[in-house]
Formats: C-alpha cells, structure tokens, sequence
C-alpha cells in the first residue's frame, strides 16, 4: 500500500534578496534564461555556503565516540591539521590535513577518493593525488594488520611518481601518528579562513583517475 505525504507548496528562501526563483517546473522544461540564471546565482551561493557546510559537516563529528582509536576522527584531523600549520605548511596544505579524512565515517570504504572529489577543484594536482591515495600509504604503517586488503607493500606500485614522496611524507608525519591524547589540537576557528579561502578559490574541472 503506498502511503501518501504532505507536500510543502512554499517556495525555499533564497540567498540574497537580488536572486530570482526559476518557474516551479522540472528541469527538463528549463531554456536558456533559467540555465543562465542558475549559473550565475550559483556562484556566490557556493562562495557563501560551501566552506560553511564542509567545516559543518566536520564539527559535527566533533562529539562522535571512536570505534578504538584513542582519539575519534574529528580529533585525529584537527591534530594533522594543527602539525601542519606547526610545521609551518602553506594554507593549502594546512585544509589538506585537516580534511584529509572527512570521508572516513560518511565513505569508509573510499574516503580518500571522496576528500580527494571535494577538493580537487581548488587545489593542486599534488594535493588532489596525496588526498586520493594516503589510505593506501597508510597500508605501510600498519604492521602486522590481519586484513589481507592491507598490504604495507601496496604503495609500491607507484613508487617513482612525482606525488610519491610527499604523499609517504604526508602519512608519516602528519597521519599515522595523529592518533594519540594530549598532542596538540587547534580551535576549528583557526582553520575556518583558511578553508574559506581555498574554497573561495575559481575552481577547475578535474576528473578523478588511477594514476
């Protein structure tokens, strides 16, 4: 039996009040006029709205309980953002960090091609290849792993890429070792601007490949 829900005939507010609505029809009847005007209100809304929502959708885990690890996800990234930013990193590498694992909990399986899709437009080709494979360099850390998927060789395969070093250097002194009480933890409020300005960033068309 299907069951039938209310629908709420109430537009949604708009960003600003310069916006403009599109006529209440399904996109395939959208022309011309409605893809333009899509196109040029999504750009400050994805300024506005987007670095909010990725430092959101990570303080929200903020409180979340560990599966084992001395320190759940949200700390284990605010502390590899923090020795970043100690080490004296550029911004860029510094939201790397810290959102390097973003995914672990919403993707387990594929968070680091999933950090990699949402940061890929706004940062560098080195940045966007550490992100896609520092699980897999993390595999060479894990001594004496009883999974079979984890394999401290595996990273192997691409020894000799020009984003090999820095993304083994990456996991060494700024992943694998996050994981531990009392190392140090910077405020969100510290990274926020920073996030805001990669994200601020025109973004570029990428696409996401094994290489």
């Amino acid at each position: 039996m299907s069951r039938s829900f209310p629908g709420d005939p109430r537009p949604s507010r708009l960003l600003s009040p310069e916006m403009q609505h599109v006529p209440p029809v399904e996109m395939q009847d959208f022309r011309r006029a409605e893809w333009t005007l899509l196109r040029d209100q999504r750009r400050p809304f994805d300024a506005e709205l987007q670095a909010r929502h990725v430092l959101r959708a990570l303080e929200a885990s903020a409180a979340d309980p560990s599966f084992g690890y001395q320190v759940n996800n949200y700390r284990h990234c605010v502390q590899a953002a923090t020795a970043a930013l100690q080490d004296g990193r550029d911004e860029e590498y510094v939201v790397v960090a810290l959102l390097h694992d973003i995914g672990f909990t919403m993707c387990p399986t594929n968070h680091g091609p999933f950090a990699a899709a949402l940061l890929a437009p706004y940062v560098s080709d080195a940045s966007r290849w550490l992100l896609e494979h520092h699980a897999l360099f993390l595999d060479f850390h894990c001594h004496d792993h009883p999974e079979d998927h984890c394999d401290p060789a595996a990273r192997e395969r691409w020894r000799g890429h020009p984003h090999f070093a820095a993304t083994a250097d990456f996991v060494a002194r700024f992943d694998q070792g996050t994981v531990i009480p009392g190392l140090p933890e910077a405020p969100l409020s510290v990274f926020a601007p920073m996030v805001a300005r990669l994200f601020a960033r025109p973004p570029r068309r990428f696409t996401l490949r094994d290489d």
